[in-house]
């Protein structure tokens, strides 16, 4: 699966977190917006140096080793953005995703329950949330969750592309479909699939 690609539908870029009103000039987030990931860890290395605790260093640092792949240092960074700031809805977003990545769907839920519960949280927490929660079977509350995202969002592809797969997991072939067929319309690239063969 594709984490990436259906969570950083709406994350990905660099962020000004809300928490962070510094407006420190930095090369790492052009170089990062070019997909220069490694020259973008440079950049953020040296920020950090002299400001250890900047939240969006230490975000868009995180995010560019994710983007590398380097799923533990990605960790590291957004849990040193965690310690800066607990109530970051961005920071435990990304915190939920990584772990997803990582198959550590108990941390993936923890965080995701964590950002759901900030003022104002976006649709994708509440997606992430039910990602988690279907990953490790708790098949009726990932639904309440898909659907949450869905009511927030009414184009958001990937919550109606994962309901309808959960739907198909519980008997619920019709309504899968139409969650199926909502997925096309809004662009999802796997959902052509399910349509083909769960839908004939």
């Amino acid at each position: 699966m594709k984490v990436k690609h259906w969570v950083f539908a709406s994350l990905i870029g660099i962020m000004s977190l809300s928490a962070c009103s510094e407006n420190i000039s930095n090369k790492g987030d052009n170089l990062f917006s070019e997909e220069k990931y490694e020259e973008a860890v440079k950049e953020y290395d040296n920020v950090l140096k002299n400001n250890p605790k900047y939240l969006k260093g230490l975000y868009n640092r995180g995010r560019s080793y994710e983007e590398l792949g380097e799923f533990k240092k990605a960790e590291k960074d957004f849990l040193a953005a965690y310690a800066v700031d607990s109530k970051n809805t961005q920071v435990l977003m990304s915190l939920s995703n990584i772990y997803q990545k990582q198959k550590n769907h108990t941390s993936a839920l923890l965080f995701a329950d964590y950002a759901v519960q900030i003022p104002g949280a976006p649709a994708m927490a509440f997606f992430l949330k039910g990602r988690a929660l279907h990953q490790i079977g708790n098949t009726g509350e990932a639904m309440i969750e898909y659907s949450t995202a869905i009511k927030m969002d009414k184009d958001f592809g990937q919550a109606y592309y994962y309901r309808g797969m959960l739907k198909f997991a519980t008997d619920k072939k019709k309504q899968g479909c139409e969650d199926i067929r909502a997925a096309i319309k809004l662009g999802h690239e796997e959902a052509q699939v399910a349509m083909d063969k769960y839908c004939k």
